[in-house]
């Protein structure tokens, strides 16, 4: 898995690769992800660059056009030679060889590329512009390993996962941790839910808890969480428990990068604990829509939710809204209209990956 840095083509994009990077300890936070740096002018990257790139976390993203260019070959090929891991964006044919790239970058949403600018380089290749789960097949068939798009918001239904007896042990689930239920209700709920319960308990006895000794039953695991801990983990978990044959759900990290970047953000404007709460239910929230395959409405109707998450979960009103809203999508104006600066925002975006990334690893 990696992390493709988008930037807009006004910036500078090795300067603005550099200061994010070296911003929050960038690279520390989102180890062990590899980081894409776009580089449309290569010739320009100096030898001064390199001390902040290592070419073990690094892979520099090249245009084909630009790798037409004898000058701009050699360039990369060079960079190949010291280590860095060059990624073609579009199909440069034999010019990417020559340049020592290693992998394709190609935006899929309409057609895939030749089936020889795949073979003729080891990958692993980035199909871009995958926006539901049959586009993420065909890619996957086609040679791609890796895939950029809304592919985890559009999942093909799946009537073994999304059943109602399912939906509604999950909605009854969500209904007692909206309300701080009592634990031993919890206790009777996840009996019933297997796929729940084993990652719960795979949870407790991983190593982010480093227990003496293993946990066997509910009743530990949530004493061992604490209250206000399972209810945040069980809220991730809902979205680990969907895959049935063991594979990771894209939503997972998806919904616990919200969730954490909502609660930082709710902190830099100053919330409360209890307002950091709900900004981190409503990000966790967001994509129950799509993890139940059911309108939001009803989502929210089975809930026994605060007015601001409604606000937010069903409109992006409200304040909790329109900070939902800067996490889907960081807007300029609006991040300048809700008082966060650039830098600020970077920072709640790394620190929320490297909390995503951890979860990951536990779930």
């Amino acid at each position: 898995m990696a992390l493709a840095f988008e930037l807009t083509p006004a910036d500078d994009a090795i300067q603005a690769s550099l200061s994010l990077l070296a911003s929050a300890d960038a690279l520390a936070a989102l180890a062990p992800l590899d980081c894409i740096l776009p580089l449309p002018h290569p010739l320009l990257l100096e030898a001064s660059h390199l001390e902040s790139l290592p070419p073990h976390r690094v892979i520099l993203r090249v245009p084909a056009s630009a790798c037409i260019e004898l000058p701009v070959q050699k360039k990369c090929k060079a960079l190949a030679d010291m280590g860095y891991r060059i990624m073609v964006d579009g199909v440069a044919a034999a010019a990417a060889t020559q340049a020592g790239a290693r992998a394709l970058l190609f935006n899929c949403a309409e057609a895939l590329p030749p089936l020889l600018a795949l073979v003729s380089l080891p990958g692993p290749h980035l199909a871009s512009g995958v926006d539901t789960e049959q586009r993420q097949a065909e890619c996957r068939a086609a040679g791609f390993s890796w895939f950029m798009g809304g592919h985890a918001q559009h999942p093909q239904p799946d009537a073994s996962s999304n059943d109602g007896t399912s939906r509604k042990r999950l909605l009854a689930l969500l209904g007692l941790l909206a309300r701080d239920a009592d634990s031993r209700e919890l206790e009777i709920l996840l009996k019933q839910d297997p796929a729940l319960a084993y990652h719960l308990l795979k949870l407790v006895n991983s190593a982010a808890f480093a227990l003496s000794s293993p946990i066997h039953s509910f009743g530990q695991a949530i004493n061992v969480l604490g209250r206000r801990q399972l209810q945040r983990w069980l809220q991730l978990l809902l979205y680990a428990r969907q895959q049935d044959d063991g594979s990771a759900n894209a939503l997972l990290p998806l919904a616990a990068v919200r969730a954490a970047q909502m609660e930082l953000l709710c902190k830099l404007g100053g919330g409360d604990r209890d307002q950091q709460d709900m900004a981190f239910v409503a990000g966790v929230f967001s994509l129950l829509d799509v993890l139940l395959g059911m309108p939001m409405t009803d989502v929210v109707s089975a809930l026994s939710l605060d007015l601001d998450v409604v606000m937010a979960l069903l409109d992006r009103a409200g304040p909790l809204g329109r900070m939902l809203q800067l996490v889907e999508r960081a807007d300029p104006a609006a991040l300048a209209e809700a008082g966060v600066s650039h830098e600020a925002y970077w920072q709640t975006q790394v620190q929320a990956h490297h909390w995503a990334i951890q979860v990951s690893r536990n779930l």
